[in-house]
């Protein structure tokens, strides 16, 4: 017997039993799992927000579950700034709010109005790089690239903190930030060097 019509005949058997069974359930059943359904689940709500990204004012109507990633990325288009864990566990998608580092996965949108936003790409003065990301092509702070604007928005937050004074310390609070390819040691010596350069960033 050919396999792949055995498995043609066992799904469409599969998928017949489901409706035959779901067919069979009571009206009223069905009834008491969609009022519950819609307790569970509150229905979309959409909230109007205005916030200045990389120095650009924008007046946005966001649902009010979106975090702050998602806006960048799936409605800004800003896709510098990684969706890693989605659980605030990888640093990937660190940005800075009102200067200060923060997971934007973890940030609701409608929690930010009036406030500003500095991603990846507001870093650079046009062609002129940031001082740290050019620490990080300089020093080798990367490898595949993936958690990099997040390790350099991290570490931009690392100089400006003052958590620079050992590498122990560096590494301390760089420790949201993960790195799949081990590029630590780069990292830390490009924070170290602008460290050195300036006091503030």
């Amino acid at each position: 017997m050919d396999g792949r019509n055995l498995y043609s005949r066992r799904f469409f058997l599969k998928t017949a039993g489901f409706f035959s069974a779901l067919a069979a359930i009571p009206s009223s059943v069905k009834s008491l799992y969609y009022d519950a359904r819609r307790l569970i689940i509150p229905a979309k709500q959409k909230s109007k927000l205005n916030l200045i990204i990389n120095k650009t004012s924008h007046k946005l109507e966001v649902d009010t579950r979106t975090t702050l990633l998602d806006l960048l990325r799936e409605d800004l288009h800003l896709t510098g700034t990684k969706k890693g864990c989605d659980h605030g566990q990888c640093g990937a998608c660190t940005v800075h709010i009102n200067g200060e580092r923060q997971l934007s996965c973890l940030t609701l949108a409608v929690t930010l109005p009036g406030k500003e936003v500095t991603t990846i790409e507001g870093l650079a003065n046009g062609e002129e790089l940031h001082p740290m990301q050019a620490a990080f092509i300089e020093c080798d702070g990367f490898q595949c690239g993936y958690c990099t604007p997040g390790q350099i928005m991290s570490a931009i937050g690392c100089v400006n903190e003052g958590h620079t004074g050992s590498v122990a310390e560096i590494k301390e609070f760089m420790s949201g930030n993960l790195c799949r390819c081990g590029a630590y040691n780069g990292i830390v010596e490009s924070i170290q060097k602008v460290a050195h350069e300036t006091v503030h960033i």
